[in-house]
Protein backbone atom coordinates (compact mmCIF):
# COMPACT_ATOMS: atom_id res chain seq x y z
CA UNK A 1 0.00 0.00 0.00
CA UNK A 2 2.51 2.23 0.99
CA UNK A 3 4.27 1.84 -2.49
CA UNK A 4 0.97 2.02 -4.38
CA UNK A 5 0.82 5.81 -2.41
CA UNK A 6 4.58 6.63 -3.63
CA UNK A 7 4.10 5.51 -6.88
CA UNK A 8 1.02 7.48 -7.46
CA UNK A 9 2.36 10.66 -5.88
CA UNK A 10 5.32 10.56 -7.93
CA UNK A 11 3.21 9.92 -11.04
CA UNK A 12 1.31 12.95 -10.11
CA UNK A 13 4.03 14.75 -9.88
CA UNK A 14 5.72 14.07 -12.94
CA UNK A 15 2.10 14.92 -15.05
CA UNK A 16 1.60 18.18 -13.91
CA UNK A 17 4.94 20.89 -14.41
CA UNK A 18 3.63 22.87 -11.69
CA UNK A 19 3.78 20.27 -8.98
CA UNK A 20 7.30 18.95 -10.57
CA UNK A 21 8.45 22.47 -10.14
CA UNK A 22 7.54 22.63 -6.75
CA UNK A 23 9.51 19.52 -6.37
CA UNK A 24 12.58 20.94 -8.19
CA UNK A 25 12.75 23.51 -5.76
CA UNK A 26 12.49 21.24 -2.69
CA UNK A 27 15.28 18.93 -3.97
CA UNK A 28 17.39 22.75 -4.44
CA UNK A 29 16.91 23.50 -1.02
CA UNK A 30 17.62 20.34 0.35
CA UNK A 31 21.00 20.48 -2.12
CA UNK A 32 21.86 23.55 -0.41
CA UNK A 33 21.26 21.81 3.22
CA UNK A 34 23.09 18.71 2.70
CA UNK A 35 26.28 20.36 1.00
CA UNK A 36 26.23 22.67 4.62
CA UNK A 37 26.14 19.92 6.42
CA UNK A 38 27.40 16.55 5.49
CA UNK A 39 31.15 15.27 4.09
CA UNK A 40 30.96 13.38 1.06
CA UNK A 41 31.70 10.24 3.44
CA UNK A 42 28.23 10.95 5.62
CA UNK A 43 26.06 11.95 2.61
CA UNK A 44 27.11 8.49 1.36
CA UNK A 45 26.50 6.88 4.33
CA UNK A 46 23.31 8.50 4.99
CA UNK A 47 21.64 8.16 1.35
CA UNK A 48 22.77 4.46 1.37
CA UNK A 49 21.50 3.75 5.10
CA UNK A 50 17.99 5.35 4.00
CA UNK A 51 17.63 3.32 1.63
CA UNK A 52 18.99 -0.16 2.48
CA UNK A 53 18.49 0.56 6.15
CA UNK A 54 22.46 -0.18 6.05
CA UNK A 55 25.44 1.15 6.07
CA UNK A 56 27.96 0.44 3.26
CA UNK A 57 31.29 -1.64 3.70
CA UNK A 58 33.58 1.01 2.36
CA UNK A 59 36.81 -0.72 3.65
CA UNK A 60 36.46 -3.88 2.00
CA UNK A 61 33.83 -3.60 0.00
CA UNK A 62 32.11 -7.02 -1.84
CA UNK A 63 28.82 -5.89 -3.31
CA UNK A 64 28.33 -3.35 -6.68
CA UNK A 65 26.66 -0.88 -4.92
CA UNK A 66 29.74 -0.71 -2.11
CA UNK A 67 32.00 -0.47 -5.00
CA UNK A 68 30.49 1.81 -6.58
CA UNK A 69 30.44 4.28 -3.27
CA UNK A 70 33.69 3.26 -3.10
CA UNK A 71 34.25 4.62 -6.71
CA UNK A 72 32.67 7.69 -5.71
CA UNK A 73 35.21 8.90 -3.09
CA UNK A 74 38.30 7.49 -4.11
CA UNK A 75 38.26 7.23 -8.13
CA UNK A 76 38.24 10.76 -9.96
CA UNK A 77 39.07 10.22 -13.26
CA UNK A 78 38.35 13.47 -14.76
CA UNK A 79 37.25 11.75 -18.03
CA UNK A 80 34.57 11.00 -16.15
CA UNK A 81 33.11 14.47 -15.60
CA UNK A 82 33.44 14.77 -19.74
CA UNK A 83 31.46 11.41 -20.69
CA UNK A 84 28.76 12.31 -18.42
CA UNK A 85 28.35 15.77 -19.72
CA UNK A 86 25.69 14.72 -22.73
CA UNK A 87 27.34 17.92 -24.59
CA UNK A 88 30.58 17.63 -23.80
CA UNK A 89 30.87 13.78 -24.60
CA UNK A 90 30.07 14.06 -28.04
CA UNK A 91 33.32 15.95 -28.68
CA UNK A 92 34.46 12.56 -26.89
CA UNK A 93 32.72 10.40 -29.65
CA UNK A 94 33.71 12.33 -32.56
CA UNK A 95 37.44 11.66 -31.44
CA UNK A 96 36.45 8.00 -30.77
CA UNK A 97 35.65 8.08 -34.50
CA UNK A 98 31.81 7.85 -33.44
CA UNK A 99 30.20 11.12 -35.14
CA UNK A 100 27.98 8.75 -36.92
CA UNK A 101 26.09 7.47 -34.13
CA UNK A 102 25.33 10.90 -32.60
CA UNK A 103 22.21 12.62 -32.54
CA UNK A 104 21.27 15.78 -34.68
CA UNK A 105 21.73 18.92 -32.11
CA UNK A 106 19.79 21.71 -32.56
CA UNK A 107 20.76 23.70 -29.77
CA UNK A 108 23.06 24.23 -26.44
CA UNK A 109 21.50 26.61 -24.27
CA UNK A 110 23.38 27.71 -20.82
CA UNK A 111 21.40 30.90 -20.24
CA UNK A 112 17.49 30.14 -20.43
CA UNK A 113 17.04 33.24 -22.35
CA UNK A 114 18.60 31.80 -25.53
CA UNK A 115 15.77 29.09 -25.69
CA UNK A 116 13.83 30.46 -28.01
CA UNK A 117 10.92 28.42 -28.78
CA UNK A 118 9.45 29.99 -31.43
CA UNK A 119 12.73 28.88 -33.30
CA UNK A 120 12.49 25.37 -32.61
CA UNK A 121 10.48 22.72 -34.94
CA UNK A 122 7.23 21.14 -33.35
CA UNK A 123 8.77 17.68 -32.34
CA UNK A 124 12.22 17.88 -29.98
CA UNK A 125 13.85 16.68 -26.82
CA UNK A 126 15.17 18.92 -24.23
CA UNK A 127 17.67 17.94 -21.70
CA UNK A 128 19.65 18.82 -18.75
CA UNK A 129 23.79 18.47 -20.42
CA UNK A 130 24.72 17.96 -16.45
CA UNK A 131 21.91 16.02 -15.07
CA UNK A 132 19.77 12.83 -14.54
CA UNK A 133 16.48 12.09 -15.61
CA UNK A 134 15.61 16.44 -16.42
CA UNK A 135 14.15 16.20 -19.30
CA UNK A 136 11.32 17.10 -21.84
CA UNK A 137 9.98 15.38 -24.56
CA UNK A 138 8.18 17.66 -26.80
CA UNK A 139 5.81 16.07 -29.28
CA UNK A 140 3.38 19.43 -30.04
CA UNK A 141 5.58 22.28 -28.71
CA UNK A 142 1.97 24.11 -29.28
CA UNK A 143 0.56 21.61 -26.24
CA UNK A 144 3.11 22.26 -23.83
CA UNK A 145 2.48 24.54 -20.41
CA UNK A 146 6.08 26.35 -21.41
CA UNK A 147 5.35 29.00 -18.56
CA UNK A 148 6.12 26.51 -15.38
CA UNK A 149 8.53 24.39 -17.77
CA UNK A 150 10.79 27.69 -18.10
CA UNK A 151 10.55 27.53 -14.63
CA UNK A 152 12.22 24.07 -13.78
CA UNK A 153 14.76 24.52 -17.10
CA UNK A 154 16.15 27.39 -14.78
CA UNK A 155 15.92 25.11 -12.08
CA UNK A 156 17.68 22.45 -13.94
CA UNK A 157 20.61 25.20 -14.70
CA UNK A 158 20.62 26.02 -10.92
CA UNK A 159 20.91 22.66 -9.53
CA UNK A 160 23.48 20.31 -8.97
CA UNK A 161 22.76 16.24 -8.83
CA UNK A 162 26.31 15.92 -7.11
CA UNK A 163 24.83 17.01 -3.38
CA UNK A 164 22.58 13.55 -2.78
CA UNK A 165 24.81 10.63 -3.10
CA UNK A 166 28.06 12.99 -4.06
CA UNK A 167 28.34 12.05 -7.68
CA UNK A 168 31.77 14.00 -8.06
CA UNK A 169 31.65 13.69 -12.07
CA UNK A 170 28.64 15.99 -11.80
CA UNK A 171 30.57 18.15 -9.04
CA UNK A 172 32.04 20.78 -11.30
CA UNK A 173 30.33 20.36 -14.32
CA UNK A 174 29.06 23.58 -16.45
CA UNK A 175 25.40 23.34 -16.52
CA UNK A 176 23.26 23.96 -19.83
CA UNK A 177 20.61 22.45 -21.37
CA UNK A 178 20.30 20.50 -24.82
CA UNK A 179 17.86 20.15 -27.27
CA UNK A 180 18.01 17.08 -29.85
CA UNK A 181 15.70 16.05 -32.81
CA UNK A 182 12.82 14.21 -31.90
CA UNK A 183 13.50 10.40 -32.45
CA UNK A 184 11.10 7.69 -32.62
CA UNK A 185 11.88 3.73 -33.13
CA UNK A 186 9.46 1.04 -35.14
CA UNK A 187 8.04 0.64 -31.78
CA UNK A 188 6.95 4.14 -31.87
CA UNK A 189 8.68 5.06 -28.87
CA UNK A 190 12.35 5.29 -28.11
CA UNK A 191 14.08 2.34 -26.47
CA UNK A 192 17.02 2.62 -24.73
CA UNK A 193 19.25 -0.59 -24.63
CA UNK A 194 21.82 0.01 -21.42
CA UNK A 195 24.76 -2.12 -21.25
CA UNK A 196 26.64 -3.08 -18.20
CA UNK A 197 30.28 -2.70 -19.01
CA UNK A 198 32.88 -3.68 -16.31
CA UNK A 199 36.60 -3.43 -16.60
CA UNK A 200 36.29 -2.81 -20.42
CA UNK A 201 33.96 -5.24 -20.84
CA UNK A 202 29.89 -5.66 -21.58
CA UNK A 203 28.35 -8.35 -19.33
CA UNK A 204 24.47 -7.61 -19.69
CA UNK A 205 22.04 -5.53 -21.38
CA UNK A 206 18.69 -3.46 -19.64
CA UNK A 207 16.05 -3.45 -22.01
CA UNK A 208 12.40 -1.46 -20.88
CA UNK A 209 9.24 -2.17 -22.72
CA UNK A 210 6.07 -0.45 -21.67
CA UNK A 211 7.43 2.79 -20.03
CA UNK A 212 4.95 4.75 -18.78
CA UNK A 213 2.54 2.20 -18.81
CA UNK A 214 0.59 -0.33 -16.72
CA UNK A 215 2.62 -3.19 -17.81
CA UNK A 216 6.46 -2.05 -17.70
CA UNK A 217 8.78 -4.76 -18.33
CA UNK A 218 12.22 -4.25 -17.27
CA UNK A 219 14.45 -7.29 -18.02
CA UNK A 220 18.33 -8.03 -18.25
CA UNK A 221 19.71 -10.21 -20.87
CA UNK A 222 22.95 -11.46 -22.18
CA UNK A 223 25.35 -11.06 -25.18
CA UNK A 224 23.41 -13.76 -26.72
CA UNK A 225 19.64 -12.08 -25.74
CA UNK A 226 19.09 -14.73 -23.64
CA UNK A 227 16.89 -13.49 -20.51
CA UNK A 228 18.71 -13.27 -16.94
CA UNK A 229 16.84 -14.10 -13.77
CA UNK A 230 17.22 -10.75 -11.96
CA UNK A 231 15.99 -7.13 -12.15
CA UNK A 232 16.69 -3.66 -11.00
CA UNK A 233 14.25 -1.77 -9.32
CA UNK A 234 11.43 -4.21 -10.94
CA UNK A 235 11.45 -8.04 -10.91
CA UNK A 236 11.95 -9.62 -14.39
CA UNK A 237 9.22 -10.55 -16.44
CA UNK A 238 10.04 -12.75 -18.63
CA UNK A 239 6.46 -13.66 -20.34
CA UNK A 240 6.93 -10.24 -21.98
CA UNK A 241 9.47 -10.22 -24.84
CA UNK A 242 12.08 -7.66 -25.29
CA UNK A 243 12.83 -7.86 -29.35
CA UNK A 244 16.81 -8.02 -29.58
CA UNK A 245 17.75 -4.93 -31.48
CA UNK A 246 18.61 -5.26 -35.11
CA UNK A 247 22.24 -4.28 -34.25
CA UNK A 248 22.54 -5.68 -31.48
CA UNK A 249 26.50 -6.82 -32.43
CA UNK A 250 27.25 -3.54 -33.31
CA UNK A 251 25.76 -2.02 -30.35
CA UNK A 252 27.99 -4.28 -27.91
CA UNK A 253 31.04 -3.45 -29.82
CA UNK A 254 30.52 0.31 -29.31
CA UNK A 255 29.96 -0.13 -25.57
CA UNK A 256 33.11 -2.53 -25.30
CA UNK A 257 35.02 0.22 -26.88
CA UNK A 258 33.83 3.41 -25.02
CA UNK A 259 33.92 1.87 -21.63
CA UNK A 260 37.81 0.57 -22.07
CA UNK A 261 38.86 3.90 -20.50
CA UNK A 262 36.83 3.04 -17.16
CA UNK A 263 36.15 0.17 -14.46
CA UNK A 264 32.29 0.46 -14.77
CA UNK A 265 30.00 2.59 -16.97
CA UNK A 266 26.79 1.80 -18.34
CA UNK A 267 26.47 2.77 -22.20
CA UNK A 268 23.27 3.84 -23.09
CA UNK A 269 22.26 3.20 -26.82
CA UNK A 270 19.07 3.39 -29.13
CA UNK A 271 18.22 2.03 -32.64
CA UNK A 272 16.44 3.91 -35.08
CA UNK A 273 15.43 2.24 -38.39
CA UNK A 274 18.24 -0.24 -38.09
CA UNK A 275 20.89 2.82 -36.70
CA UNK A 276 22.78 2.62 -33.92
CA UNK A 277 22.32 6.21 -32.38
CA UNK A 278 24.01 7.34 -28.40
CA UNK A 279 22.16 7.69 -25.58
CA UNK A 280 24.86 8.43 -22.92
CA UNK A 281 26.89 7.25 -20.39
CA UNK A 282 26.11 6.45 -16.61
CA UNK A 283 28.79 5.91 -14.26
CA UNK A 284 26.52 5.57 -10.70
CA UNK A 285 23.18 4.19 -12.30
CA UNK A 286 20.60 5.00 -9.15
CA UNK A 287 23.58 6.48 -7.98
CA UNK A 288 25.20 2.95 -6.91
CA UNK A 289 22.24 2.19 -4.68
CA UNK A 290 21.67 -1.73 -3.74
CA UNK A 291 18.50 -2.05 -6.07
CA UNK A 292 18.75 -5.01 -7.90
CA UNK A 293 16.51 -7.66 -6.77
CA UNK A 294 16.60 -10.88 -6.09
CA UNK A 295 19.53 -8.62 -3.29
CA UNK A 296 21.81 -11.67 -3.69
CA UNK A 297 22.41 -10.13 -7.42
CA UNK A 298 24.27 -7.24 -5.86
CA UNK A 299 27.03 -9.51 -4.41
CA UNK A 300 26.75 -11.63 -7.78
CA UNK A 301 27.41 -8.50 -10.16
CA UNK A 302 29.90 -7.07 -7.50
CA UNK A 303 32.33 -10.11 -8.33
CA UNK A 304 32.17 -8.10 -11.78
CA UNK A 305 33.85 -5.34 -10.85
CA UNK A 306 37.24 -5.22 -10.84
CA UNK A 307 38.31 -1.81 -8.00
CA UNK A 308 40.98 0.00 -9.99
CA UNK A 309 43.90 1.68 -7.84
CA UNK A 310 42.66 5.03 -6.46
CA UNK A 311 42.31 8.45 -8.19
CA UNK A 312 41.83 11.34 -6.08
Amino acid sequence: MKENVRSFLVSLKNNNPWLLLIWHKNQQRKGIKNLKSYSDIDAIHKLYLEYSGKLPNLENPKTFSEKQQWLKLNYHNPLMTVCADKHKVRAFLIEKGYKSILSKVIGYYQVLDELIIENLPNKFVLKAAHGSGWNLIVNDKRKVSWKPWKKIMQCWLEDNIFWPGREWPYKNMPSGIICEEYMEDKSGQLMDYKFFCFNGEVKFVQANKGRDTDVHAQNFYDLDWNILPFGKDLEPLPHIKVEQPESLKEMISIAKDLSKEFPFVRVDLYEVNGKVIFGEMTFFPKSGLPDFTPIKYDTIIGDMLKLPEPII
